[in-house]
């Protein structure tokens, strides 16, 4: 099984991807946490099931709705069976599968082989960062589709011992230090809002929100619900077909992005 998160849709055209290659089932995280009445998430695997987890980087960590799921999550007869990580990224990982082995360490798993691919950029959260030129989107494209070949093979065999990682150069400072001033800064939902007059109420901010953290539908203008929930993946501001929603004053005349 994979389980597998997605903001934009980068990792879910990766994780759908590894799903076809390897037979097996996709688990949309949100939607198991969201199915989680006993406080735990619980699977049992089929003889010879591989484990999967895929994910976009957050702030140079896995995303804290992944990191929260892994908390819950419980596999039944988990050893013996073939597992993977990998994480879709702008530009690096920093300590992110760090990160990710700790968390499934505490639950008895152990990645025995990890991946990253660089993917467009869809962070536009800071004045200094916004999505990539066209040209340089398709060559992201073309160059992931090209590895994610390469290790779609990797897994399928079940190699161990893989490490295909764009770390950067300063992993420990952008995790540890950068990354934390964005969990507890930029990890919100706080600035978003609607710009009415450009908006059509056509609902679809609240539909592809991951985490239901919007309200709204068709015919309403959407209004953010300040629960802590936001996860910042900026789905909502990247499929407005109005470009009607702002994260502050930092998005405005910025690109939109969201894989297709």
């Amino acid at each position: 099984m994979i389980f597998y998160f997605s903001g934009t849709g980068n990792t879910k055209w990766a994780a759908q991807y590894l799903a076809e290659a390897t037979g097996e089932k996709l688990i949309w995280i949100p939607e198991a946490m969201g199915g989680a009445a006993d406080n735990a998430c619980r699977y049992t695997l089929e003889d010879g099931e591989r484990i999967g987890f895929c994910f976009p980087v957050h702030a140079w960590r896995p995303p804290f709705l992944v990191r929260n799921f892994l908390r819950k999550l419980r596999i039944e007869q988990a050893q013996g069976h073939y597992c993977y990580a990998l994480c879709t990224t702008g530009d690096n990982i920093g300590e992110t599968m760090r990160l990710l082995q700790e968390d499934l360490s505490s639950i008895g798993l152990r990645a025995s082989s990890l991946f990253s691919l660089i993917m467009p950029e869809s962070y536009v959260g800071l004045p200094f960062m916004d999505v990539d030129t066209p040209a340089k989107e398709q060559q992201k494209k073309a160059r992931a589709k090209e590895l994610l070949e390469q290790y779609a093979q990797s897994i399928v065999n079940r190699v161990e011992g893989e490490e295909h990682l764009v770390i950067g150069n300063w992993p420990r400072i952008n995790t540890r230090i950068i990354g934390s001033y964005f969990l507890k800064r930029l990890i919100t939902d706080k600035p978003f809002h609607v710009v009415e007059e450009r908006c059509i109420q056509c609902g679809k901010c609240a539909a592809v929100c991951p985490v239901h953290d919007i309200e709204g539908g068709v015919g309403k203008l959407p209004s953010w619900k300040h629960t802590g929930d936001c996860l910042t993946c900026f789905a909502c501001y990247h499929h407005c077909p109005q470009h009607a929603i702002e994260f502050g004053n930092r998005t405005r005349k910025k690109g939109q992005y969201y894989f297709r």
